[in-house]
């Protein structure tokens, strides 16, 4: 191939692989496959190695790694990196919106013209690009606003910046001279991922996070190692030192034609009610986005008012970024108290007082297993840094060495276990963290946990009884409690126990039994240490199983009869993850206690104690029929009992303690008048 043809031939290929890049990188469209473009840079390539005086420096070959530097320049901005100021609820937000509407300039830019430009705030490294005549000149770090570091070198490996920018009639105008863009630069949360995964089969530290890991990476002296990490760029302005653009709506339409890659999310909005809803709108929805937002930025959109308005200190009035609330917060470890799951693993549950994280009261965190405690170096007192794992799940993130007290306490696991769990046998198995409840594995614990749910004293749910419940789980149609809301007659029938009626009867017995008390359902859960009393007394503090599960260590204590066991058994069953998907699980099913709506009633404050057998009823009916009247029913005399219940055959043990206590002795016909 002769030179000219070369030349007509390169041009042709820059084009098409800069809009190939153009449209992959700014519009999410892949115009063809990516082994297709590398086909064309390769063949770029050779072109480029035959005829080098054809190589010029907006060609997508020479976005290679240059050589290594030993240090960066330092660079003036020519229009100074402003930072922005926070607001952090909508009581701030409006408070900003009426200062702004009290200094705007004149009557002109009354509060009634004024529009915001709103747009995601990105978990990314800010960074100005120089275009001169269209092409990239130098890549600049914030630095302190007035000055930053030239690392073109390396962000000119970053395939979403345009070494040369887009041809646009409308905009053709900022191809002459020099044109700035500013924005953010941005690790995607799955190439974070990716990375992380790479780094740790080779045996090397963990990255944190994807903003850290970007600003690290930008300012690596050795662009080869930029080149090896995915990473954008997303503008958020455009100057110039004529206006020529004058909003920042104009300035993302510009940017777009250019082919610099924008947020497709960014809105412009009339009235401040519009950007609240659309705040309100993203904090529920910002983790389907491909990068990490803690909030929005929100400016004036014209530009030239929010000039006059001018600047305070380090930031603009007429610009302010809305955080939402923190994901991350500070605790102190009041406690650390182990939970057995429905598979028999046994987990560390940290306790701490409530702290605010992502919007929701955060009283406990996993903190997964034994090793988990010793690489962290987690200890009773320890005061610890609180985040939530994909916005959900609770977790220690690291411990504040620095606030350690002189009597933090350290957590020994398998001391624990036998303290808390004194009538078990725990093994950890070889090449394994966690320790499990020895000889029990997942679906044993299901039916024995199943049997105590469907059992009289719990749901009462009849035909499900022990055979059945093996049945169901050997099946494998039920995987935990919640699953037995799903089945349906056809399921059931397919077992060789069950016939067309006595299925059909079983569903509708499960079905009976989706709106249980409160009391019955919290003891059918099969809480640690909790009996039936507990779950009566427990429901008539909380009223709702919801208060329950949030409830402190301190409002556990207070509810009669639950003591430091009891309240930290409590804690951990509702720290597991596996119990709170389950009561996920269960509200998406529609199976929820009813509300306690009243408290008390005429056995109000007195408690029943029976010995020998009645006649009238089994001593589990009168129990429960007892509390149903507000009564509590108790196993034994103690002090404090009111009334000690004789039946036939009573031995006199209990009859003796009631007459040294004072506990007034009845009889069953005296107990059954007070139940009617």
């Amino acid at each position: 191939m002769d030179k000219d043809k070369a030349k007509e031939r390169i041009e042709k290929l820059k084009v098409l692989i800069n809009d190939y890049r153009y449209e992959y990188h700014v519009n999410d469209n892949s115009i063809m496959s990516e082994g297709a473009a590398d086909g064309l840079k390769h063949e770029l390539s050779q072109l480029e190695e035959e005829f080098p005086d054809l190589i010029t420096p907006d060609s997508p070959t020479q976005r290679v790694a240059g050589k290594a530097l030993s240090k960066f320049k330092s660079v003036n901005h020519q229009t100074r990196m402003l930072s922005l100021n926070d607001v952090f609820d909508k009581k701030e937000l409006l408070a900003w919106k009426q200062r702004i509407e009290r200094l705007m300039p004149s009557k002109t830019d009354s509060a009634s013209k004024i529009q915001y430009f709103v747009d995601l705030k990105m978990d990314g490294f800010s960074c100005s690009l120089v275009y001169q005549d269209g092409n990239l000149q130098t890549a600049v770090t914030r630095g302190d606003g007035f000055s930053g570091e030239d690392i073109t070198q390396n962000v000119k490996t970053i395939e979403s910046v345009p070494l040369k920018l887009r041809y646009s009639k409308k905009y053709q105008n900022l191809l002459v001279g020099r044109t700035e863009i500013r924005g953010e630069i941005l690790m995607y949360k799955k190439d974070f991922d990716q990375l992380n995964n790479q780094r740790q089969k080779r045996g090397e530290t963990l990255f944190k996070n994807p903003r850290n890991t970007a600003a690290g990476t930008v300012r690596q002296l050795d662009p080869s190692l930029v080149a090896q990490r995915k990473m954008y760029f997303h503008g958020f302005d455009v100057l110039r030192s004529e206006q020529d653009v004058n909003s920042y709506s104009e300035s993302y339409e510009a940017m777009t034609k250019l082919g610099i890659k924008t947020n497709t999310q960014a809105r412009l909005f009339d009235s401040i009610d519009q950007v609240i809803e659309f705040a309100d709108k993203w904090e529920h929805e910002r983790q389907s986005l491909p990068y990490g937002t803690d909030g929005l930025v929100i400016k004036i959109n014209n530009k030239t008012v929010q000039e006059k308005l001018g600047v305070v200190g380090k930031a603009p009035r007429g610009a302010v970024a809305y955080k939402y609330p923190a994901e991350e917060a500070v605790a102190a470890v009041k406690d650390i108290v182990i939970s057995i799951g429905r598979t028999g693993a046994a987990t560390p549950v940290a306790v701490f007082d409530p702290v605010l994280i992502a919007g929701s009261t955060v009283r406990h965190a996993s903190l997964h297993n034994s090793d988990e405690i010793e690489r962290k170096d987690i200890r009773i007192g320890d005061t610890v840094i609180i985040f939530k794992a994909g916005d959900i799940i609770p977790q220690v993130q690291k411990v504040l060495i620095e606030l350690r007290p002189n009597d933090a306490k350290r957590f020994r696991f398998e001391n624990e276990l036998k303290r808390q769990y004194p009538e078990l046998e725990f093994v950890r198995p070889e090449g394994e963290a966690v320790y499990r409840v020895k000889g029990a594995s997942g679906p044993i614990l299901l039916k024995r946990g199943l049997q105590h749910f469907a059992s009289k004293s719990a749901l009462d749910i009849e035909g499900l009884g022990d055979k059945n419940i093996e049945a169901l789980v050997d099946s494998g149609l039920v995987s935990d409690f919640a699953d037995i809301y799903t089945l349906d007659v056809g399921q059931i029938m397919r077992l060789e126990r069950f016939a067309a009626l006595s299925a059909k009867n079983l569903v509708l017995a499960i079905v009976a039994k989706k709106r249980p008390t409160l009391p019955k359902f919290i003891y059918a859960l099969g809480i640690r240490h909790v009996g039936a009393q507990t779950a009566i007394d427990l429901s008539q503090k909380f009223r709702k199983l919801d208060s329950l599960g949030t409830a402190s260590y301190e409002d556990l204590k207070n509810v009669e009869g639950v003591g430091e066991i009891v309240a930290e058994s409590i804690l951990a069953w509702f720290a597991d993850d596996d119990n709170q998907a389950l009561l996920a699980k269960f509200r998406n099913l529609g199976v929820w206690p009813e509300d306690v709506k009243h408290v008390g009633g005429p056995l109000s404050g007195k408690s029943f104690v029976i010995t020998g057998s009645l006649d009238s009823m089994s001593r589990e009916e009168a129990s429960e029929k007892i509390r149903a009247l507000g009564g509590t029913f108790q196993t034994s005399v103690a002090k404090g009992t009111t009334y000690l219940v004789m039946g036939a055959k009573a031995g006199e043990s209990k009859a003796q303690k009631a007459k040294k206590l004072g506990t007034e002795v009845i009889d069953e016909n005296d107990l059954t008048n007070m139940l009617k």
